[in-house]
């Protein structure tokens, strides 16, 4: 052996030497002497004592959390070591915790080691024979197995619409732990279906389809093992007609079957419809069509099974045709289409049979049909069909749907029956229709006549026959007894039995008769009836009608003139107020020509009552009378939505002052000019010495002002509030005054008041002209402008 050597210093003495002696070389060692046969023999024992030596310690030590954790420590040395464990600096006691335990080799046992436990801990040898100590530092990590929920255990999504779903389990672990999917047992990988967040918890599948729907496994894993759980993905489908085909029957046909079949995820509930009718589960016994020729009984069946759906038709009949809607629906939509049913049947014929003409007067027969296919239509006459060599009066216009037979009878030959007859490859149907020669009407019968001053109304019964026509005018005559009739024609309103007979004069016997008349012409009159005008006396009240205007708190109300009681109204006078007041707004006057006024300024929300009364020279009419509410007052003032934009205060009161300040320059012009008065004038007088240039026309202006009865200097129009006409003036044109009305000149021209809102022209007055001397009384400055 190299580390052994045994040399000879003398003949009697032998040493051996160990060379690098280790635990190995301690022993017993035998010593032997031999010369010739004998022999003698020692033993020596040697002993070795090693230093503290650590073999195996290794750092660090991992474990999983629960399990039995033995912490490697392999130390030797001679004599064997003591071994003592700390944990973060603090000596670890057996004896006090059952969960440590110091082997026999020195390990340190941990029973269900603990994440509490993780950390530095040291292994120190001691040979309290030497004295020698020596230790040795070591990181124990402990490993926590994962744990994994999810966030729903069951997620919905809705397939075909491009939609995704989201799929998400959070894990807990130590190291942390990896999420990983699989689905079917199939690995899922980040791609254009799956798309994962950086620790894989999150998967999203895109453009969810059915067969996504199931289970998928989430699993997490790290150096202490893994864990799983699964989370359910419901995928659920629109509904979608799947298959719908239209149908063709012919009339007659037993029974024709609609199918509809649909798809969807909860399976769809398949319903039918036709326009506004909706069928439902099994038999209906009719059903009314009343936008069809007639109502017809029908035997409907609806079946329905799974995802498939039949609507029967029995007995088809050709109004049966047309679009039938299917409508398939779940909780979550609906899908709809629509199946047409053409049903061919042969040709159906209507129109009115009896047609009514006169000679040299074209006439239409209309020959409708329906049919399907579309039907061939012919006219006879007598056996013959038209149009023939000697038929040149008669014309035929064939549409898809009717047929016009144009007739202009040239003779009593023209008249008579025609025959209509339409044809398709189904069959075909004849009708016959007939042109009858029109007439005259009858008399219409006077039942009444209601006389006023100036007015009758007559009452009348219709005539008993319009002779086959419509009737197009009544004509009304009547006369004073023996004397030349006057008449008049009035145009035929439906339900009208009533027409008034105007320009009558006041307490005088008429006569009056009336006829009508329809394109063949005039019928035979009436009896004539007698009734006597009543006297002159005061107008009837005017009728009434008021609407709200543009601005919601104005009215404007309209009137129309009754009877005039014989005279000619002079003026209109209106008054109004609110209902819950007792006060009356002051009295307006108004123009006779005028048919309508404006009340401007009028409390918002708030019922008004508005009297009209029309007095000629006998007096006052009895008030026509109307009630309307304006409006609720806006709650946003027009023009300021946006705010900040508008004119403030200081300038509005400008804008005032500067249009009062033209007004008062506009008055006193027109006042130097017309009048002969005003700022102007004093100027040019004091002044120049030179009078307007109104001067010389003053006193033809207050002649015309001065529209009298009896010559008399005082005249009769009230300044701007009224006109006055001669009794045959005959007044129309309406006016819109407000409660300052612009007065008219009797020459027809128009006179516009600065203040008036209206304008007034009299046509074809017939005043008495009486020029009034300069000194007469004058109301005010302006009355000469009447």
């Amino acid at each position: 052996m190299q580390d052994l050597s045994v040399s000879r210093s003398d003949e009697v003495t032998s040493s051996l030497t160990i060379y690098h002696a280790n635990v190995d070389s301690a022993g017993i060692y035998k010593c032997v002497a031999r010369d010739g046969e004998k022999e003698a023999q020692a033993t020596v024992q040697v002993k070795i004592f090693q230093k503290i030596t650590f073999q195996s310690a290794p750092s660090p030590q991992e474990f999983t959390e629960g399990d039995t954790a033995d912490i490697v420590c392999n130390v030797v040395s001679s004599p064997p070591p003591t071994i003592i464990w700390k944990h973060k600096g603090s000596k670890i006691q057996a004896s006090k915790d059952v969960r440590y335990k110091i082997m026999a080799n020195g390990h340190l046992q941990i029973r269900g080691i603990k994440k509490t436990d993780e950390g530095m801990y040291t292994c120190e040898a001691r040979v309290m024979a030497r004295g020698e100590i020596d230790f040795k530092t070591m990181k124990v990590v402990v490993n926590v197995l994962p744990t994994i929920r999810a966030r729903q255990f069951e997620v919905n999504a809705t397939a075909d619409i491009g939609s995704s779903a989201l799929l998400a389990c959070d894990a807990d672990g130590f190291p942390d732990p990896v999420v990983t999917w699989t689905h079917n047992g199939a690995a899922l990988e980040e791609g254009d279906k799956y798309s994962l967040n950086e620790d894989g918890s999150e998967l999203i599948i895109k453009d969810v389809k059915k067969v996504d729907e199931g289970d998928y496994t989430c699993t997490a894993t790290n150096k202490a093992g893994e864990k799983s759980q699964e989370v359910g993905l419901n995928v659920f489908v629109q509904p979608k007609i799947t298959y719908l085909n239209n149908k063709t029957a012919s009339e007659f046909d037993e029974e024709v079957i609609l199918t509809c079949e649909a798809s969807g995820d909860p399976t769809p509930t398949i319903s039918w419809s036709s326009e506004s009718t909706i069928f439902t589960e099994g038999e209906q016994a009719s059903w009314t069509r009343p936008d069809k020729y007639e109502s017809l009984d029908r035997n409907i069946v609806v079946y329905s099974h799974a995802r498939v759906s039949s609507l029967t038709l029995k007995n088809v009949q050709f109004t049966y045709a047309g679009q039938y809607l299917c409508i398939a629906s779940n909780s979550i939509g609906q899908d709809s289409q629509s199946v047409y049913l053409e049903v061919r049947y042969s040709p159906k014929i209507l129109g009115r049979v009896a047609s009514y003409t006169w000679e040299k007067n074209p006439a239409n027969i209309s020959c409708e049909v329906d049919a399907h296919p579309e039907a061939n239509v012919v006219w006879f006459k007598d056996g013959s069909q038209l149009p023939s060599a000697n038929t040149t009066n008669v014309k035929i216009y064939n549409m898809p749907t009717v047929s016009y037979l144009e007739i202009t009878p040239e003779s009593q030959i023209d008249f008579g029956n025609y025959n209509c007859t339409a044809t398709n490859e189904l069959g075909s149907e004849s009708k016959e229709f007939i042109l009858i020669p029109a007439d005259v009407p009858s008399a219409p019968e006077i039942q009444q006549v209601e006389s006023f001053s100036s007015t009758a109304m007559v009452e009348f019964k219709e005539p008993d026959s319009t002779g086959g026509v419509p009737l197009l005018k009544y004509r009304v005559e009547w006369r004073f007894p023996g004397k030349e009739w006057t008449h008049k024609e009035y145009s035929v309103e439906d339900g009208n039995t009533k027409i008034l007979v105007t320009g009558l004069k006041p307490e005088t016997a008429y006569e009056v008769k009336m006829s009508a008349i329809n394109g063949k012409g005039e019928g035979e009159s009436s009896a004539a009836s007698s009734f006597k005008t009543k006297p002159v006396r005061e107008p009837s009240a005017p009728k009434l009608e008021a609407n709200l205007a543009e601005e919601g708190n104005s009215l404007r109300v309209t009137w129309i003139k009754q009877d005039d009681g014989g005279l000619p109204i002079i003026h209109y006078l209106v008054k109004y107020k609110a209902k819950h007041v007792p006060e009356w707004k002051p009295e307006i006057r108004v123009p006779s020509l005028s048919e309508h006024m404006t009340l401007n300024g009028l409390a918002w929300n708030t019922e008004y009552e508005v009297h009209v009364v029309a007095e000629n020279q006998q007096g006052r009419s009895d008030p026509g009378v109307v009630s309307i509410k304006t409006a609720a007052q806006p709650t946003a003032i027009p023009g300021s939505a946006h705010g900040g934009s508008g004119l403030g205060t200081g300038a509005i009161v400008g804008i005032l002052i500067v249009v009062f300040f033209l007004l008062l320059v506009g008055v006193d012009v027109t006042c130097y000019f017309l009048n002969k008065c005003g700022l102007l004038m004093c100027i040019a007088v004091n002044v120049c010495g030179k009078a307007g240039p109104g001067a010389k026309s003053k006193d033809i202006e207050e002649g015309k002002a001065a529209f009298t009865k009896d010559e008399s200097k005082e005249p009769i129009v009230e300044v701007r509030t009224e006109e006055e006409h001669s009794p045959n003036q005959e007044v129309k044109t309406p006016t819109e005054p407000n409660e300052t009305t612009p007065l008219t000149e009797a020459d027809g021209k128009i006179v516009k008041d600065d203040n008036a809102k209206s304008e007034t022209e009299v046509k074809n007055a017939t005043t008495e002209v009486k020029t009034v001397p300069n000194e007469a009384p004058q109301a005010n400055g302006n009355e000469s402008r009447a």
